[in-house]
């Protein structure tokens, strides 16, 4: 592709709702725009943007997919278009903020049967969250039965303010393009005033003139809207119908050239707090917005250019303080790959085998400081690197276990690849349950990665849910004794001890209290009996649980001069520590995690009453954006399964966030369960 100024470079994400339509706009733009002999679709297979095979199998779309094509305008210039198509499903949340970080513009979509939905707001709120200022929406499924395009732009106004203002409306069956029609109906001359009333509002003279009752020019209307998208003053809708004549994408098109903003309105900056500036002459400056390992290339690292050129040769990667090689520049359209031999600034291109750069690291021309292109003096090594991308936490559990001992061998490097590609995905190795957990964002983001595990290490893994990471702990004071003694013929043992244990206040740092006195117990052997409580905290009196939040006084013992050791003392501890437990009113411990649901208004009901029935606890209530959300806490045991659970009870339309609270007392009707699953394991360990 030939070099296109800065001015000319449109770069948007197109976001929404799941079924909102996004991918059929996004194939529709594929095609208009050259880049494919025909309009692909998910129902048939053949979408261009949807085009692995997991996405197939589900009809959805799971990873952010980005293409670039060159489109030349009425007026007769030629504009460079980067969109990116994205997923609309909460599970895969994580490609979207991948996206809006690579993006100058959002394209919003919304269903004109359904109107706004909460994955209309998440993409809003993603926006925000990321300070990506300037948004369009598109009213898309006008020629499905029951659509209604008023309606539909009611429901954006009343979500996101009248500043939400019709650019392309459907007249007749027809799309009508506000800002170069005329003789409108004197319904769409209002909507068109309201655009030029925008317009003006964005400068003085143009206000003076507007009030005055004087006619604005076209250029003068165009400008001024421009200014105010940029600014986020106002967020121009089009409607389209990708499937009927591709009426409406035309206009769409023109729109997006006419008044969304070029590279350098939004604003990058580094962690030392430098403004990025879009020059191409800079030295070159990217930030990494997904990872992809391909099945013939390897590893794919999709990098959006905020300033400088980037063409073939040395990099640097500021976050991983390393040094990089550009082998190839690669513009992707679906699973085909173009070379290119340079990218400018707003532009998306992939670079493959990169080492250890990783999604969201920054990238820069070797030898030049990430400040370089604001105006600051180049250092020997870039220190600053771009604002990273914030991803939201895990909310799904599941424990993977290999099929055969291969699979086990390559499970690790096959994981680890997994979460080298997706920052949304967690493993963990829970070293008291002995299992492997990995954590993401929802039921089928997990499965999709166990399923991506087999096709891209050839490593095969069953699912299911985690054990709990139950803990012990006393409620009251207990004594514990024993006397370790034991004569062989030579040396014997001896070791006694005497404990004390209660429960250990928040805030208090020591746990373990010598209070020996006269010597009963030489010094040379208290650290063998802390050795041995310590042992014994590993597997608690009630069900086998590791114990927390003890305190434990040692106060008395015996010793033998010739036959007292340490091992003898730490036994006689150990046994001393599980003897004061059991009389100190032991009780079992679970997690407890806080979780924040985020649901329209008429689920409330049912959402509490699930919750209720997990034995959680609603601790607040809020509005925001014109959603509910409900805070609560929950036993971990009970919410393993919440994502798609949730999803079943809302329709999708239900989103939670979950992390970690404290650990509280089982109730004993839970309990008695736990512990006799416990015994039941130990007996069939003990058997093997």
């Amino acid at each position: 592709m030939k070099e296109m100024p800065v001015s000319n470079i449109r770069n948007f994400a197109i976001l929404g709702h799941s079924g909102c339509g996004k991918t059929t706009l996004t194939d529709a733009l594929i095609f208009k725009l050259g880049l494919n002999d025909r309009q692909g679709s998910t129902d048939s297979g053949s979408s261009v943007s949807d085009y692995t095979d997991e996405e197939k199998a589900r009809k959805i779309s799971l990873f952010a997919c980005p293409f670039v094509a060159d489109y030349k305008v009425d007026s007769g210039g030629t504009y460079r278009l980067v969109f990116t198509d994205t997923p609309g499903y909460m599970d895969f949340y994580g490609q979207v903020l991948g996206a809006v970080r690579a993006s100058d513009a959002a394209l919003i979509v919304v269903d004109a049967t359904g109107g706004v939905q909460v994955g209309t707001r998440r993409a809003w709120q993603a926006c925000e969250a990321d300070g990506l200022v300037s948004r369009a929406f598109v009213i898309t499924g006008l020629d499905k039965e029951n659509a209604n395009f008023d309606k539909a732009l009611e429901s954006i106004r009343h979500a996101f303010g009248n500043g939400c203002v019709p650019v392309v409306v459907p007249v007749g069956g027809k799309m009508t393009d506000l800002l170069s029609a005329n003789d409108l109906p004197e319904a769409l001359q209002e909507l068109k005033g309201q655009l030029v009333e925008t317009a003006a509002e964005t400068d003085d003279t143009m206000i003076e003139k507007y009030l005055a009752g004087e006619k604005l020019s076209a250029d003068e209307i165009g400008k001024g809207l421009v200014q105010a998208v940029a600014s986020g003053k106002c967020y121009p809708v089009f409607a389209v119908m990708p499937l009927k004549d591709a009426a409406g994408l035309k206009d769409l098109m023109e729109g997006v050239c006419r008044l969304l903003p070029c590279p350098g309105a939004r604003v990058f900056q580094d962690t030392a707090g430098h403004t990025i500036k879009p020059d191409p002459a800079a030295p070159f400056i990217g930030q990494v917005c997904r990872t992809v390992i391909d099945t013939f290339v390897g590893q794919l690292s999709f990098v959006r250019v905020i300033a400088g050129t980037l063409s073939k040769g040395e990099l640097f990667n500021v976050t991983a303080n390393s040094k990089e090689s550009a082998v190839a520049i690669i513009h992707t359209i679906g699973k085909k790959q173009v070379p290119v031999e340079a990218a400018g600034p707003g532009e998306i291109v992939a670079i493959p085998k990169l080492k250890v750069t990783r999604t969201g690291h920054t990238l820069t021309a070797a030898g030049h400081a990430a400040g370089h292109a604001a105006g600051h003096a180049a250092a020997p090594h870039p220190t600053a690197p771009i604002t990273p991308i914030i991803f939201p936490n895990p909310v799904m559990y599941m424990a993977l276990t290999a099929h055969t001992q291969v699979d086990e061998d390559k499970m690790g490097t096959a994981i680890h690849r997994l979460c080298d590609q997706d920052p949304t995905l967690l493993v963990e190795k829970n070293a008291e349950t002995k299992e492997v957990v990995l954590k993401g964002l929802g039921d089928v983001h997990i499965d999709v990665a166990a399923k991506l595990m087999k096709s891209q290490s050839n490593v095969n893994v069953d699912l299911s849910t985690p054990k709990v990471p139950y803990r012990e702990t006393v409620t009251a004071l207990g004594d514990g004794h024993y006397k370790h003694k034991k004569q062989t013929g030579g040396r014997g043992q001896f070791g006694e001890v005497y404990l004390r244990v209660d429960p250990k206040r928040p805030g208090e740092e020591e746990w373990f209290l010598d209070e020996v006195v006269g010597g009963t117990i030489p010094n040379n052997f208290k650290p063998a009996v802390q050795k041995g409580v310590v042992e014994g905290m590993l597997a608690g009196s009630v069900a086998g649980y590791p114990v927390q939040n003890v305190k434990v006084h040692m106060y008395d013992g015996s010793y033998h001069d010739v036959d007292s050791s340490e091992i003898a003392f730490k036994i006689a501890a150990l046994r001393a520590f599980r003897d004061a437990m059991s009389k100190a009113r032991p009780v079992l411990l679970e997690p407890i995690m806080t979780v924040k649901v985020t649901i329209p208004e008429h689920f409330m009901g049912t959402i509490n009453g699930d919750l209720t029935h997990r034995r959680g606890h609603v601790l607040g209530l809020e509005v925001e954006g014109g959603v509910q959300i409900i805070t609560a806490e929950a036993p971990l045991a009970e919410m393993f399964k919440y994502a798609a659970e949730l999803r079943s009870m809302t329709g999708g339309q239900g989103s939670f966030d979950m992390f970690f609270a404290r650990y509280a007392v089982v109730p004993p009707a839970v309990a008695q369960k736990i512990i006799a699953e416990a015994a039941k394991h130990r007996k069939a360990d003990e058997d093997e």
